[in-house]
Parts: structure tokens; C-alpha cells; sequence
């Protein structure tokens, strides 16, 4: 591609195209309907593989927040596939050798808590030495306790103030399509953020100017800071919520990797309407103790708990 930028090193999970020397596989769909396959290189990700690299996501989110002592595995560990589909799946054009290349997507963690799984992601994807994550929340690491774009190569955005993400994303979005600019820009949410009147106002925007290069992710856990989402401040029904605002819908189960990748899909495919992920998640995900327990939002795990996580993790 222009600049020298491409897609991650992995090829995407289902091939969009295939020409007559390809040999074809099939992969049942969630549906279980047939979706179409490529043969891959030896050096591509395929779904075993990309399932793979969510376990050891996983596994970094808990080692590096077990040696600062401080963070956030909860939401981390919840929207780990929707961060893994982008990142090595082959929906997101980037250049890790180069981060910022202009021709890149571009990506807001706009629940800038959940910034292991980002930073794991990253690592794994070769922005920086997988070492660096020991150092997370360290006074001069590179990566902080919320995403400071100035010190994280990969970064897009600083972020940590809930709320602003979506409105950053409609800023970029409208910026490509003002050049004829092919860059999308993808923005995870949390379900307790979207509780913030900013979000709903950049829902309008991203409508009204059809910014279909704009993609929202709801990690849709159920759980916020210190208590349940329904009974803290509801915000359902939700998929009617966003038809309603002018968005293209798209549910998912957010831990099932080939329905992420496909709703991805969905979402590049869409014109003239920005497009959601829900993706129904768990907080916690992976971690028996973890999992829907509100204490685990801000907690971090010690060294018996993290020997008990990873065992469970790598079961």
C-alpha cells in the first residue's frame, strides 16, 4: 500500500476475495451458514490461531497488572476479542514499523481504563518490545495507567475522561471524508459511559454527516465502576436507541471471535450510516473469580490469585 503501510502481518479470518488458484476451505459461521475461506500462508493467523492470541492477551492483561499492583482487568478482559479481531483478524490497516503512517485506520479506547488489553495488543502486534509491559504504570513507562498518546507508540489518542472518545472518532471520521481519505476509525465504549449526555450528541453528529467510516464497540458487560449498569442509570433498550439516532446496528456475542470478525465486516460494508457493535460481553472474562463480580473492576490480582487466573486461563 501507499507510504508503506498495510494490514497487520496476519491475513483476515475469512478471506473477502479468492481467485481460481486458491484451494477452498469452509468455516461454519455462527449462523452456521458457509462462509467462504482462502488457503493461507504459513505465516498467517487463521481462527485457531487469533483464539490463541486472545489467551495470551489475556494472559499478559493479568501478569502486567499483577507486578504494578494497580488497574483494571475487568473491562480488559472483557473486550479482549473485540480488540484481537481488529488488531490481528485484518479488519485494521496499520504499519507497526511506522505508527504513524497516514493511510493507517485509526483506533479511540475511549474506555481508557481498559488500556492493558490495548497495550497487550500492541505489543503482540510489534509497535514495541513485549518487555515494556512489565513497566506498565512505572513514572516514566511508556505505557501509563490511561492511554497518553505522546509516550505510546501505537497510540491514537489520549484518553481516560469517559465520554469524549466517540466525539474525537466523528473528528477524524469527518476530517477523511472532507480529503477522500479511505481511513476508518474504529472507538470502544463501555456501557456505563454511554450513560454520558457527550455520547449521545456524537451519535447525532456521526448520523447526520453519515460518517460510514465511523465504527463504535459497545463492550457491553453489564458492569461499571461500582455497581450493576441496569441499576445504577438503565440504558436499554439499546439496539433501538442507536436505530433510532440513525446508526447501523450490529449485535454480537463479543467472545465469540468469528461473530466479531463478521460484524466487523458487516460495519465496512455499511454506507452512508455510521455503524455499532454491540457486543454482549462479561466482565472478567476467563477468570472464574473474576467473572461478573463488580469487585474486579479496579482490583488487581495478587501473585496466588494470578497462579489460579492463569491456570483457569490456559485450561
Amino acid at each position: 500500500m501507499a507510504g508503506g503501510g498495510s494490514h497487520c502481518p496476519y491475513n483476515p479470518l475469512l478471506a473477502r476475495k479468492a481467485s481460481k488458484s486458491h484451494s477452498h476451505g469452509y468455516l461454519l459461521s455462527s449462523t452456521g451458514t458457509p462462509t467462504e475461506q482462502l488457503k493461507r500462508k504459513d505465516d498467517t493467523m487463521d481462527k485457531n490461531q487469533l483464539l490463541e492470541m486472545c489467551t495470551t492477551i489475556r494472559e499478559d492483561i493479568l501478569v502486567m497488572l499483577n507486578k504494578a499492583k494497580s488497574g483494571h482487568p475487568g473491562g480488559s478482559l472483557s473486550a479482549t476479542e473485540l480488540v484481537t479481531a481488529l488488531y490481528f483478524g485484518g479488519i485494521m490497516k496499520y504499519d507497526a514499523k511506522n505508527p504513524k503512517w497516514e493511510g493507517r485506520d485509526f483506533f479511540i479506547l475511549s474506555k481508557g481504563h481498559a488500556c492493558p488489553a490495548i497495550y497487550a495488543a500492541l505489543a503482540r502486534a510489534g509497535f514495541f518490545s513485549i518487555d515494556e509491559l512489565g513497566k506498565l504504570r512505572r513514572l516514566g513507562s511508556i505505557l501509563q495507567g490511561h492511554p497518553n498518546a505522546m509516550l505510546t507508540p501505537g497510540l491514537d489518542c489520549s484518553s481516560g475522561s469517559l465520554g469524549q472518545g466517540l466525539s474525537i472518532a466523528n473528528g477524524l471520521g469527518l476530517a477523511f471524508k472532507k480529503q477522500d481519505k479511505p481511513n476508518r476509525v474504529y472507538c470502544l465504549l463501555g456501557d456505563g459511559e454511554i450513560q454520558e449526555g457527550q455520547i449521545w450528541e456524537a451519535a447525532m453528529t456521526s448520523a447526520h454527516y453519515r460518517l460510514d467510516n465511523v465504527c463504535a464497540i459497545l463492550d457491553s458487560n453489564g458492569i461499571q465502576l461500582d455497581g450493576r449498569v441496569d441499576d445504577i442509570k438503565g440504558i436499554e433498550p439499546l439496539a433501538d436507541k442507536w436505530l433510532s439516532f440513525g446508526w447501523n446496528v450490529i449485535e454480537c456475542d463479543g467472545h465469540d471471535i468469528e461473530q466479531v470478525y463478521n460484524a466487523y465486516e458487516a460495519a465496512m460494508s455499511k454506507k452512508s450510516k455510521p455503524s455499532i457493535l454491540i457486543a454482549k460481553t462479561v466482565k472478567g472474562k476467563g477468570v472464574s473469580f473474576m467473572e461478573n463480580n463488580i469487585d474486579w473492576h479496579g482490583l488487581t490480582p495478587n501473585d496466588e490469585q494470578l497462579a489460579k487466573a492463569l491456570a483457569e486461563i490456559r485450561a
